[in-house]
């Protein structure tokens, strides 16, 4: 993308619009609300009239039945659009008709064959960038530094337990190094009891045994191997943890914990720790400040001091990115990326269920 704005220009907040009323949608405005600086909600697009109001008052910015609407009234940087995944085409296509940057929700199309159509209607250039937010977590982000760092050696093995689908594809993918290349995936699914955990709504009313559908997958990539490893129950629950295990010939991370070899009398060892304001004495708020590890800064919050929980400054992230991107900057997961890691997850499912080796092959996204 190109860009004519001024360095007083880029010194301004970006305006965004936001699509959609549900709870992913108030989940971007919170974030875009944190961070004034940055950010200006320029308005909302809600067809029902009553949830409409119910936003506009509570954002304290107005909304509009229609796209149409909202751009008669005043035209945003970019869209967010937070709307099921069946209805993302279409609004996609129609706001890169328009040539109005996006930011869709994931994935941006449910089908393989909704995927393909989408890309062969906009095509690969189209200024649209999917919010995939796992990899811009501050632990993943700081982990992902180590593995591309050298100091592990060549990764080669990673094993993600992080959450589900393309989430974990897009983990898996960047950890490897692995950008479009086929796999050969073998899955297996297994069922356990498990005592269930919070939900959206806040803590469980009462204890509930629910079924694990653990899938596990191994995805060879050809000289490189992903472990995906994953139950809907476990997420949000208080007694599954998440884990990512990420090896190369000279080290590994597992977890917060990093080994490696300096040379080869010399093993090293150190933990990732959080620093965060706000404990104890410390009276500047409560914020995340960055990790460290090794003796130095592995991960810095570049919005503190706002008060954001790390999904939060995740998503600050894509905004952040986004905002960069309609100003003339690289983009950082498209259309091709979203699409390549939402069939990976795809295919995973798909050889879970039926039992058999499934192999991926090249997709039009993929040139």
């Amino acid at each position: 993308m190109h860009s004519d704005r001024t360095s007083a220009d880029r010194a301004q907040p970006v305006s965004l619009a936001v699509v959609g009323a549900g709870w992913r949608a108030r989940f971007i405005l919170r974030v875009a609300a944190a961070l004034p600086e940055r950010f200006r909600i320029a308005g909302l697009v809600v067809r029902d009239a009553a949830a409409a109001e119910r936003m506009s008052a509570e954002w304290g910015a107005p909304a509009f039945a229609t796209l149409d609407a909202l751009l008669a009234h005043r035209r945003p940087d970019f869209l967010v659009l937070s709307v099921p995944r069946a209805a993302a085409p279409e609004l996609i296509a129609d706001a890169v008709r328009r040539d109005l940057p996006v930011l869709t929700e994931t994935p941006p199309a449910d089908s393989l064959d909704d995927l393909t159509a989408l890309f062969r209607t906009v095509g690969g250039e189209a200024p649209v960038q999917v919010a995939e937010q796992y990899h811009l977590q501050p632990l993943i982000a700081a982990q992902l530094g180590i593995a591309r760092s050298g100091v592990l050696g060549e990764v080669r093995e990673c094993r993600v337990s992080i959450s589900h689908g393309y989430h974990a594809a897009s983990v898996m993918r960047r950890m490897l190094g692995v950008g479009f290349e086929d796999a050969v995936i073998a899955a297996s699914r297994f069922d356990a009891p498990l005592v269930g955990g919070p939900g959206r709504g806040g803590d469980p009313e009462r204890e509930e045994l629910l079924t694990a559908e653990l899938t596990l997958a191994h995805v060879d990539f050809g000289g490189r191997l992903g472990v995906y490893d994953w139950a809907p129950q476990q997420n949000r629950s208080w007694i599954r943890g998440t884990r990512l295990l990420v090896r190369g010939e000279r080290g590994e991370i597992d977890g917060l914990d990093v080994r490696y070899l300096q040379d080869a009398r010399t093993p090293m060892e150190y933990r990732i720790r959080r620093v965060e304001a706000g404990q104890f004495t410390n009276l500047e708020g409560h914020f995340l400040r960055g990790l460290t590890g090794g003796g130095e800064w592995l991960y810095r919050n570049p919005f503190a001091p706002a008060p954001l929980i790390d999904d939060e400054i995740a998503v600050a992230h894509c905004l952040a990115r986004m905002a960069e991107y309609v100003r003339g900057g690289d983009g950082w997961y498209g259309l091709a990326e979203a699409a390549q890691d939402h069939y990976l997850g795809m295919a995973v499912a798909r050889a879970a269920e039926s039992g058999e080796r499934v192999r991926t092959t090249r997709q039009a996204w993929a040139a």
